[in-house]
């Protein structure tokens, strides 16, 4: 136990280092767009949180998955973990797309196709953990929550695809302009910052789903001495 704890805070290190140093190349070496300015460098941290969002919940609905192949708890325990840390990046992923929405869009909030099915994922799973919340039976709450999550996962391509189906001013990053959307040019620095900042949280996701996972694992013990003593 204590050897896996020190690999955690060993890792808890890392992740910090790696988040610095992506925020200095955000602010120091990233060049600022010429027509949208210093706003510009929420892109990096937005594009990001969205990515560990989606990635959350596919990771929830494979953890779902496999939690009904071997009804082994602590599947539902990933599966959980990845939803909570999926929401809460799909927050971020909305706050700071209206952050950079407005000087540009002038106006903090449209019903542009991307921001509404963003917002549709996001209260999806929100609905998850009310949905756990009504269920007592620890059994029935993980085989009810892991159909929902499997399901629920529809929404992450849809969200994903969202500004490629519908006609949209949301730009696309990782594609060629289409006849419904325009594509968001990249300086070569640009493009490494981008990169690197989808690596880097993609690092913090693996650290925060390791620290909710062993929440979890305590929180599962303690309802289960509480089952045990008749509570």
């Amino acid at each position: 136990m204590k050897k896996l704890d020190s690999k955690l805070t060993m890792f808890d290190i890392v992740t910090g280092l790696l988040m610095a140093a992506a925020a200095g190349m955000v602010f120091f070496y990233a060049p600022i767009e010429i027509v949208m300015g210093y706003v510009q460098k929420v892109f990096y941290f937005h594009v990001a949180s969205a990515w560990v969002g989606m990635l959350s919940f596919i990771v929830a609905a494979v953890a779902g998955v496999i939690y009904l192949k071997k009804r082994s708890g602590i599947w539902d325990i990933v599966s959980y973990a990845a939803v909570e840390i999926g929401i809460l990046f799909a927050l971020i992923t909305i706050i700071t797309g209206s952050i950079w929405a407005r000087p540009i869009w002038n106006t903090w909030w449209t019903w542009d196709p991307r921001l509404t099915t963003t917002t549709i994922m996001a209260l999806v799973y929100v609905a998850y953990l009310m949905l756990r919340q009504g269920i007592d039976d620890p059994e029935k709450r993980a085989r009810f929550g892991a159909v929902y999550v499997i399901i629920g996962a529809l929404s992450v391509p849809l969200t994903f695809l969202s500004i490629r189906i519908f006609r949209t001013i949301h730009p696309v990053v990782i594609a060629a302009p289409t006849a419904t959307s325009a594509a968001f040019e990249m300086a070569p620095k640009m493009l490494q910052t981008f990169l690197f900042s989808l690596f880097v949280f993609s690092v913090f996701f693996v650290d925060l789903l390791w620290h909710r996972i062993k929440l979890g694992k305590l929180e599962a013990e303690v309802e289960h001495l509480k089952m045990d003593a008749g509570e």
